[in-house]
């Protein structure tokens, strides 16, 4: 086959990102439509034939797309640089280029069910060269053309003209028009520019997306990266925005009363003044937290200040250039959505969420579909499904920083609503300390919300069988596990998560004393959903109950199926024990046997096998020898654990040998949804169980129907 055929037949498999203009944050819809593609494809790959840089192996979009997606170097590339590209140009040499994109494209083509690929720039010289230059790779790549214009800066009827025009442009060139998307337009406008556009004659539509202050905004990292700062003290988090910036240069009662929350600090390096007064706006909740200090002019601090400002909550960097030109080398620096910034992602693929209709978008485009669920895809359709139908989710822990990062992301990536309980003062200042915006997320201090009287009331009722008077019910309600249960139980929120900072007894026990046990289950707990290379498996009880009986064990059967269908597994289970069929006997082996019975009695329409030893349950070639006619041997998803000594060790044991993501533990049996953290947990982690609660809820309210 000729590079030429093979192209051709990549042909609908190809999404070329394209700027009409520069400054048009391309990059943002590319990873929007990476997130889309890759939740509906089994490989994608990710293509940029001409990069700014000319270390081309180390582009910083190709290295985030390989990190976000988890994509090999093979299919996921960039092609030549920028100067190399300008100087085949000038040599005319055009078919060069093209050739060399072509063969690097159709290598990566045959690897992946579609690539998208993202052109230049536009910041050369000559932007409708580069312009002309992308159409003409995307009409040879065989890819369709998804067109980004820019609405910063300008006006409605001059964004519906640059539309208009690019359409032309990409019709004069003979491209196919996939969409085009008017990015960077100011929240306000978008009605304004949606009105005003008129419909091309292709009839493909136009997505408007705003301009995002939190991918706009550099991060004091990304200065330090900039200007090569060096850090000398405090925090090692570079996240932290920078959201103004202050030069120092007036007396220290004048400086504070301009310092403002996220503001860079630039100070000549003997001022110690300055210096101790920064660091001490951080130890009160009336003062603003900065998100780092610059040292100016190469002047060594006093060596007294040195201990203070190894204490500072944000980085203290220091540099030999003069506080003049350090402030404009900083005001100079631009923010990327490619920085290691996993906040700026969530940002983008938020605004991306809200106002892309992707499966409107991806229509036209032939994806075969997937048939491997991979760690990664799972993972990015947990916060899609999670999306799809919002709720209200309470985080009772606003002590930790994680529980506060992970909001942060949440928010932004606008999974659902959110409420965070502690002192409304002490949660922002943890929340400044550590550079997380909590913007758009609801604090409440329980002693202080008005639905404090009321909870104390009803906890009261509920439990006055066990001797709670008033008294007692209102000190139980100040406690922030207590109060977001109850929050769960009379339907202010949806779901709860904690047990990041406090132990899994603290979790559970309240919502055992009230929120109590669905219909028709006698036991709360637990599953691990195994996130294994090319499939997902539901491992139970591995946390919370540590020798069930055989009615408790068919009851976390039928409830770890339940659970598996909610997260697209289909649910065929194994119930576990150290013998397979009739080949061996005991009081552990009958017990799995009754409680296989039982669920095929309550469930029959539940495919179930036991008692049935590991291997066979999981392998083929062992269960056509052992267990011939299952059809759950050798195919199991659901794998249903004796004990849990035995359900705790193995999938610890699976999870390091094979490597599998192991998400969980995740609650089932009760009412409403409440999970539980661990203590070692991740903001990942806690991204990730917020998704399931939500997601729990989701099925909670359709069986409440």
């Amino acid at each position: 086959m000729t590079r030429d055929e093979t192209v051709a037949q990549k042909a609908a498999q190809g999404i070329y990102v394209s700027a009409a203009m520069p400054g048009s944050g391309k990059s943002l819809i590319t990873l929007g439509l990476a997130d889309a593609l890759h939740r509906r494809a089994d490989r994608i790959g990710f293509f940029r034939p001409i990069v700014e840089s000319d270390e081309v192996s180390a582009d910083p979009m190709v290295e985030m797309m390989a990190r976000t997606f988890d994509l090999s170097p093979e299919v996921c590339r960039a092609g030549m640089s920028a100067r190399e590209a300008r100087s085949l140009l000038a040599a005319g040499q055009r078919e060069e280029i093209d050739s060399r994109c072509v063969a690097m494209y159709a290598e990566i083509a045959r690897e992946v069910d579609v690539v998208i690929v993202e052109g230049t720039d536009l910041m050369g010289q000559d932007a409708a060269v580069e312009f002309g230059l992308n159409a003409r790779l995307a009409n040879n790549l065989g890819a369709v053309m998804l067109a980004v214009v820019s609405a910063k800066g300008r006006t409605t009827t001059e964004v519906a003209d640059a539309v208009d025009v690019t359409r032309k442009e990409l019709t004069d060139a003979r491209c196919t028009l996939l969409a085009m998307m008017v990015n960077r337009a100011a929240p306000e406008q978008i009605p304004d520019i949606a009105s005003s556009l008129r419909p091309g004659a292709s009839g493909k539509p136009v997505y408007i997306l705003p301009e995002i202050p939190e991918i706009a905004r550099s991060t004091v990292g990304e200065v330090a990266a900039n200007l090569g700062l060096r850090q000398i003290a405090g925090s090692p988090e570079h996240e932290r925005d920078a959201e103004s910036i202050k030069v120092a240069a007036m007396s220290v009662g004048n400086f504070l009363n301009v310092l403002e929350n996220g503001a860079l600090v630039i100070v000549p390096g003997d001022r110690a003044d300055v210096m101790v007064a920064t660091l001490a706006s951080t130890f009160s909740p009336e003062f603003p937290v900065p998100s780092g200090l610059i040292l100016t002019g190469g002047l060594v601090p006093d060596a007294h200040i040195y201990p203070l400002l190894a204490q500072a909550p944000f980085p203290v960097f220091d540099t030999a250039e003069d506080t003049y030109t350090t402030a404009q080398r900083v005001s100079e620096v631009r923010s990327e959505i490619w920085s290691p910034q996993r906040r700026k992602v969530a940002a983008a693929l938020g605004a991306w969420s809200r106002q892309v209709d992707e499966a409107e978008l991806l229509e036209r485009i032939d994806i075969p579909r997937p048939v491997r669920m991979t760690p990664l895809r799972f993972l990015h359709e947990l916060i899609e499904k999670a999306r799809a139908d919002r709720k209200h989710i309470v985080l009772p822990e606003g002590e930790d920083a994680r529980i506060l990062r992970a909001a942060e992301i949440l928010h932004r990536r606008d999974v659902c609503d959110l409420t965070i309980l502690g002192k409304e003062t002490e949660v922002r200042e943890l929340a400044a300390n550590h550079g997380v915006d909590l913007s758009g997320i609801q604090i409440m201090d329980p002693a202080e919300s008005p639905l404090y009287p009321g909870f104390a009331e009803e906890y009261a009722k509920l439990r006055a069988h066990k001797g709670v008077d008033i008294v007692r019910a209102r000190e139980v309600m100040l406690e922030p596990s207590y109060f977001g249960t109850m929050m769960v139980q009379l339907g202010e929120v949806d779901g709860m998560v904690s047990g990041a900072a406090h132990t899994t007894a603290n979790t559970i026990r309240p919502a055992l004393e009230f929120v109590k046990t669905a219909p028709g289950v006698s036991i709360v707990s637990s599953v691990f959903l195994m996130l294994l290379p090319d499939r997902v498996l539901v491992y139970g009880d591995c946390a919370v109950n540590p020798e069930p009986n055989e009615e408790q064990l068919a009851d976390i059967a039928i409830a770890s199926a339940q659970t598996a269908e909610q997260f697209g597994v289909d649910p065929r289970v194994a119930m576990l024990s150290y013998s397979t069929g009739e080949s061996g006997s005991g009081a552990a082996v009958e017990e799995v046997r009754r409680a296989t019975e039982l669920v095929r009695q309550r469930r029959p329409d539940l495919a179930v096998e036991g008692p049935i030893q590991y291997d066979a349950a999981a392998d083929a070639s062992i269960a056509a020898s052992k267990l011939p006619s299952s059809q759950v041997a050798g195919q199991a998803t659901v794998f249903i654990f004796p004990d849990l000594n035995t359900g705790n060790n193995t999938y610890k044991a699976v999870q390091q040998s094979s490597r599998a993501v192991a998400v969980g533990p995740v609650l089932q049996g009760l009412r409403k949804p409440i999970n539980d953290l661990s203590r070692g947990c991740t903001v990942e982690d806690i991204v990730n169980t917020v998704a399931i609660t939500a997601i729990q809820a989701q099925g909670s309210e359709v069986g409440e129907r």
